[in-house]
């Protein structure tokens, strides 16, 4: 066999075997990235979760203590207006700001995760059209390679 020939044939063998595994790489970005961003979306649920029971938690307690300052009020003979009043009042809205501070908390990490999410997509989409892009340049170097053998 001609060496042309041969050097045009493994010329024409590494092409192929280049853009296949290109295809394959992006193919792999692709899937990486949507794992990745499941993942995120995962744990923005998650967070959400853990935020709403942290306000539950919250509003339990907030119960407890104001039940507390009602039965202390109660027994020792005072009515509830002035400062137990004031008092009382003072633990319901504290309570709502913190359960707000606790949701605002969560909005905004959910939102990082949902950004992280897209990230994730965004990059990994990039990786597998610079790869597609890899992989025709690697047939069309390939069949310059073997057109110049042969030519």
């Amino acid at each position: 066999m001609d060496p042309a020939t041969i050097a045009a044939a493994a010329a024409a063998t590494a092409s192929i075997l280049g853009f296949k595994g290109n295809r394959a790489s992006a193919k792999a970005a692709r899937q990486v990235s949507d794992y990745n961003a499941v993942l995120a979306e995962n744990e923005r649920t998650l967070l959400l979760q853990r935020k709403a029971a942290e306000e539950s938690a919250l509003r339990r307690q907030s119960d407890r203590l104001a039940a507390s300052q009602n039965v202390l009020t109660a027994k020792s003979g005072i009515e509830m207006s002035g400062s137990p009043m004031l008092a009382l009042a003072d633990t319901y809205f504290n309570t709502e700001m913190d359960a707000l501070n606790i949701k605002y908390a969560g909005d905004i990490e959910a939102v990082a995760k949902i950004s992280e999410a897209a990230l994730a997509r965004a990059t990994g989409n990039a990786r597998a059209y610079s790869n597609q892009v890899a992989a025709y340049e690697s047939l069309l170097g390939g069949t310059r390679d073997v057109a110049t053998l042969l030519g």
